[in-house]
């Protein structure tokens, strides 16, 4: 297949091609070339000089575990029963037959990030895959993909009303400390056991198991935070265990874009619009994310849907550039920094040669409010189109 006649923001360091043509053989991107096709493929969509981009990446949401029109029979967010829960997956309950994946296809977002909820100051594992397909594993891309940590008012209050630690910020990151360092243990244990046959191998820990990718750098760290004290937090645990983490909201970060800097830490905005609802979001921002590009922070966006409705992700990038965010840094936060978020940028975000084929036709701007693709291609099959 061959998208002919089209202008390509490729979201790849910056490359556009003012009229183009884009190769896809066996769901992957072939081939990207300048001016007319002179191929003889005889499966051709002609963009009639339409803008296409990569597809669209929500880098955080709660899709398929948190199911849209549904009360406690869909909500499979959080496991409220143990503030340690590394081990729960997100694979495991992610309905694809949500209505919200669908609603996702229809406005471009190709790719979503699911991941638990943030009750717990150790959630469990998140997995990234497409909005496009019959069932679960069919569609994953990563999964673990990274694992989610939560800071702040969430776990206070779950915990607080169950007259359980952690009721304190103290007590969260202490919570994630000692399961990190148990697992540090576990780990120097094994190899330890590996390394000499007469030393016996650690009795079998599943918590300790599922963060052996975290503390490897395999996966990635999501920590969930909105308060500057608690990103700061984040920080300094992921420096202590030299971690790959991602700032999740990161609602304060323009208060602190120095240490965010300085740490090297990719982060995750949204939900953008949203008023301030509880006390963490009271210093949010217009501007916190075009501040926070400003000095060079990665900057991806995200929904949190349910939390805010997925359809709107492309508003919700508008609204950041209200705040300042350039237009193309703003399609660069949905595609390609949402992928280094998420932990898939060598499978998607970019139109690149050996990429997936996931791919949007536009015939107005992109990031504008309501506004739907022309044809949406996935893994190089048009799933939706005019």
């Amino acid at each position: 297949m061959v998208i002919v006649n089209a202008k390509i923001n490729t979201c790849d360091h910056g490359r556009i091609i003012e009229k183009g043509y884009i190769v896809v053989k066996n769901g992957l991107i072939a081939e990207i070339g300048e001016g007319s096709y002179h191929g003889a493929d005889p499966e051709q969509f002609d963009a009639v000089g339409r803008l296409v981009t990569p597809g669209f990446i929500d880098s955080h949401c709660h899709i398929g575990i948190w199911e849209s029109g549904l009360d406690f029979e869909g909500d499979d967010t959080n496991e409220m029963t143990d503030p340690s829960t590394p081990q729960v997956r997100a694979i495991d309950a992610v309905n694809p037959r949500d209505r919200t994946f669908g609603e996702a296809l229809e406005y471009g977002i190709t790719t979503v990030s699911v991941g638990p909820g943030s009750a717990n100051p150790i959630a469990g594992q998140v997995c990234v895959m497409h909005t496009a397909g019959r069932y679960v594993d069919e569609m994953i891309l990563s999964a673990p993909s990274a694992m989610k940590f939560a800071l702040g008012e969430n776990p206070k209050k779950v915990y607080n009303g169950k007259e359980e630690t952690p009721v304190t910020r103290m007590a969260i990151a202490a919570v994630i400390r000692e399961q990190l360092l148990k697992a540090k243990r576990y780990q120097e244990d094994l190899k330890k056991s590996q390394e000499d046959e007469d030393t016996d191998p650690p009795e079998f820990d599943m918590k300790c198991e599922a963060l052996l990718p975290v503390l490897e750098r395999r996966i990635k760290a999501h920590f969930h935070a909105h308060r500057a004290d608690d990103i700061c937090t984040a920080i300094r645990i992921a420096k202590e265990f030299d971690l790959d983490a991602v700032i999740i909201h990161c609602t304060e970060g323009h208060l602190v874009t120095e240490a965010i800097r300085d740490s090297g830490l990719t982060v995750s905005v949204g939900p953008i619009i949203s008023a301030r609802t509880k006390p963490e979001l009271r210093n949010m921002e217009r501007c916190n994310a075009a501040k926070m590009a400003a000095v060079g922070i990665p900057v991806a966006l995200n929904t949190d849907a349910l939390v805010f409705p997925i359809d709107l992700f492309a508003a919700s990038a508008k609204i950041a550039m209200l705040g300042g965010l350039p237009w193309q840094q703003a399609l660069e936060a949905m595609t390609i920094r949402s992928a280094e978020a998420a932990g898939v940028e060598k499978q998607v975000g970019s139109i690149t040669v050996g990429k997936r084929a996931d791919l949007l036709v536009f015939d107005r701007d992109p990031i504008d409010l309501l506004v739907k693709p022309a044809a949406v291609f996935v893994d190089g099959i048009c799933t939706v189109c005019e």
